[in-house]
């Protein structure tokens, strides 16, 4: 029978009171609130924190505190990837960026989901949808990025926007839900 955990990894209904779940959450409270009380005069301890929290970094990363997450673990992160203020990352599927990503202050990065019945939802079930960030990708400001969303290479989304479905690379796109605005040339 599978665990909570690898049904919630699968995008399964799993029960989030599950004794592990909780304990990882946990986990990345405490390293996200260890993280968020450093100062930039500490850049080495940054990366050590964040290197602990993610489930994997290639390469250089900035992120500017407060930041938050569900566990940290399911985070993948490339090259040269910048996260502004405010980023919050609900990632109990897995939430990966590409090379040369940037995102923009108060960016939210939703996996997590909960089902359509009243029921389940009262019975405390929940799921997750991974989400794909492709390379050189632009997140501009207050933008939201719902479960289960792939942004192409080279993609810019405007501030503000909501991405509700794939965005093809090389684009703009904008508004609620997010529509592509023009092509990138």
């Amino acid at each position: 029978m599978p665990s909570e955990r690898e049904k919630m990894l699968r995008g399964e209904l799993y029960d989030a009171s599950d004794p592990q779940l909780v304990a990882e959450r946990a986990r990345a409270r405490e390293l996200t609130r260890e993280y968020n009380r450093t100062t930039g005069n500490d850049p080495d301890r940054r990366e050590r924190i964040l290197e602990e929290l993610f489930g994997s970094v290639e390469g250089d990363l900035f992120v500017e505190p407060p930041f938050r997450c569900d566990y940290g673990s399911n985070v993948h992160v490339g090259e040269d990837f910048y996260a502004n203020f405010d980023c919050v990352i609900l990632d109990v599927c897995r939430v990966e960026f590409g090379d040369d990503c940037l995102l923009g202050p108060a960016v939210h990065v939703y996996t997590a989901t909960h089902p359509l019945a009243a029921d389940e939802r009262a019975a405390g079930l929940e799921y997750g949808k991974p989400v794909t960030v492709g390379d050189g990708v632009w997140i501009g400001g207050r933008a939201v990025l719902n479960p289960g969303v792939t942004i192409g290479d080279g993609a810019v989304i405007a501030s503000g926007a909501v991405v509700a479905g794939d965005v093809p690379p090389g684009v703009v796109v904008g508004g609620n839900p997010a529509d592509v605005i023009r092509e990138i040339e």
